[in-house]
């Protein structure tokens, strides 16, 4: 009997650590039907049909991740003296250029009288200054396509924004705005990625190249939390066992 009672205490442990990584598990399943999901609701979603970009009306409770990478349309004008240059490297690109560069963001003047940014596309380190790219300056009225994206502050291991060299690692266009003296209740709070556009000399900026990656290894965790589990309850089950087995005085 004190044997019996000397593995109460260890048991209870093991019990609770195998529920904790069941319970990991059993979320890691979860996600993984959520992922899933919506891989398949934004595969469908960027080959919709473009609709209209939300404008200010629509801004106090919009939910951009609910509408991300949907292709929108926007008519206006291009401010290409406020372009905002952001630090990129291009590794896996769509066209043919890649490499160290930039990603050009340029506000966008709608016909209704409000700004969004729209990230144009990619140019390499030597195209960033505009006057080597002076066709990628469209002047008057233009209709710009693209997808939808959410804002994104850099991450903790980048530099800092250098509003003064036109360095910028964060993609907020609140950010750009109060450094461009933009109106910033007029700006719209998310981006849009402008699709390739052929029409542009040596197609630079270079669109359309947005990178649509779900990493999705929510199966491999779950398998692992659950082999844990496993392996926790078999060592118990050995610990037991050799316990029962071994003679006390």
């Amino acid at each position: 009997m004190r044997v019996w009672r000397s593995l109460v205490v260890p048991g209870i442990a093991a019990l609770v650590v195998c529920a904790i990584l069941v319970g990991l598990g059993v979320w890691q399943v979860r996600r993984l039907a959520w992922k899933e999901a919506l891989i398949a609701t934004v595969t469908a979603r960027i080959d919709a049909t473009p609709v209209a970009a939300p404008g200010p009306l629509t801004w106090p409770g919009i939910d951009i991740g609910a509408l991300e990478y949907q292709p929108v349309t926007v008519n206006g004008k291009y401010l290409n003296d406020h372009e905002i240059h952001v630090v990129y490297a291009l590794t896996a690109p769509k066209g043919k250029l890649g490499g160290l560069g930039d990603m050009v963001m340029t506000p966008f003047v709608t016909d209704s009288g409000w700004i969004v940014y729209v990230n144009r596309g990619f140019v390499p380190e030597t195209r960033i200054d505009p006057a080597s790219r002076p066709v990628s300056q469209v002047e008057g009225e233009t209709t710009v396509a693209g997808l939808l994206r959410r804002t994104a502050d850099r991450t903790w291991f980048m530099p800092g924004d250098d509003a003064a060299k036109n360095q910028w690692f964060s993609r907020d266009p609140k950010l750009y705005a109060a450094a461009q003296s933009l109106p910033a209740a007029s700006v719209a709070p998310y981006l849009i990625d402008a699709k390739f556009d052929p029409s542009l000399a040596d197609s630079v900026p270079q669109g359309g190249e947005t990178i649509i990656d779900f990493p999705n290894n929510h199966l491999g965790y779950a398998i692992t939390w659950f082999g844990l589990a496993l392996c926790c309850a078999g060592v118990f089950v050995a610990f037991a066992i050799g316990r029962l087995r071994t003679p006390r005085s």
